[in-house]
């Protein structure tokens, strides 16, 4: 007998990883977002209640990235099935952490269980990215990707879709550091040049290949040297306070590197061990009190699994 409701989890992800720009996305153990989903007999998708968003999020199936997702699986099957949704936001809103890639992911994961997982994980992808056009107006792979499957992960290509998942050293260890100011997708788009210069290019390219090697390979050096981004991070370091002098004393207490995640305000780091990963986050928590601003910190390995069941 199928079940009638299932609550999934789906975890942030670290959005372009400095050099990546759009096509890398890690995810970490925590936080992340929770979906409990239940099938009707009213052939609609609704939107029973979001908790965690302070009423921000629309309850409107089809302008939520949860809602959307679910609409996208289903019309996809040809079934009109009915569902409810309840979205526990763990994640904050505009954190730069993946939070409406989340949603999304843990909706559709959720809603192809209860219909006996007819489509493989890879396979739901699609309907996350087309979730995330709802929040930011485009569809990217980034942060849904490995929100989705776990791991590092290298969108090659959007139309068609070709992602590559990319191994991670052993002792690999995330940080995440959340201020508590928000900084919205479409406005830290907005600061972005429109063209760059072949010499960033070139840059840019070597230090994404060499970020890629440098996980291969294991070799923690080359990751530090290769977490460089002269492409967006110049441009909106502005919008969160502090955020050079942050990262320069990161560096030192035990970050391979460290840059913006996702279209920010938070701030991730690469450590080898979680010693050097707590150096360095408590390091740059300290960095913000000292301008009053208070901040949530997340140490963990790389998360490997992606979104799951919650039993």
């Amino acid at each position: 007998m199928r079940n009638n409701s299932v609550k999934v989890f789906a975890p942030a992800s670290i959005g372009n990883v400095s050099c990546g720009f759009d096509v890398l996305g890690l995810a970490v153990q925590a936080p992340g977002d929770e979906v409990l989903l239940s099938l009707n007999n009213s052939k609609e998708v609704t939107i029973k209640e979001i908790i965690g968003d302070e009423g921000r999020l629309p309850l409107e199936a089809n302008k939520n990235t949860a809602g959307v997702a679910v609409i996208e699986y289903l019309k996809s099957i040809g079934v009109n099935q009915g569902v409810e949704i309840t979205l526990y936001k763990n994640l904050p809103l505009g954190s730069g952490m993946g939070s409406s890639a989340a949603s999304g992911v843990a909706a559709v994961v959720a809603i192809n269980h209860l219909m006996g997982a007819l489509l493989k994980r890879e396979e739901l992808l699609p309907f996350a990215i087309e979730a995330e056009r709802i929040a930011c107006g485009s569809a990217h792979a980034d942060n849904a990707a490995p929100s989705l499957l776990g791991g590092l992960i290298l969108v090659r290509q959007n139309h068609p879709l070709d992602i590559v998942t990319i191994p991670t050293p052993k002792e690999l260890v995330c940080v995440l550091v959340h201020p508590q100011i928000e900084v919205k997708t479409k406005d830290a788009r907005s600061v972005l040049k429109a063209t760059i210069t072949l010499k960033d290019g070139i840059t840019q390219w070597a230090n994404t290949a060499a970020l890629v090697a440098g996980m291969m390979k294991e070799d923690y050096e080359l990751i530090g040297r290769s977490l460089v981004d002269v492409v967006a991070e110049p441009l909106r370091a502005d919008l969160i306070p502090g955020f050079r002098k942050v990262k320069e004393v990161a560096i030192q207490n035990g970050a391979l590197g460290c840059g913006i995640s996702g279209s920010g305000p938070s701030i991730f780091c690469l450590c080898r061990g979680v010693e050097n990963a707590k150096r360095a986050g408590d390091t740059i928590q300290q960095e913000f009190n000292a301008m009053n601003l208070n901040s949530e910190i997340y140490i963990s390995e790389v998360n490997r699994k992606g979104a799951y069941v919650v039993k």
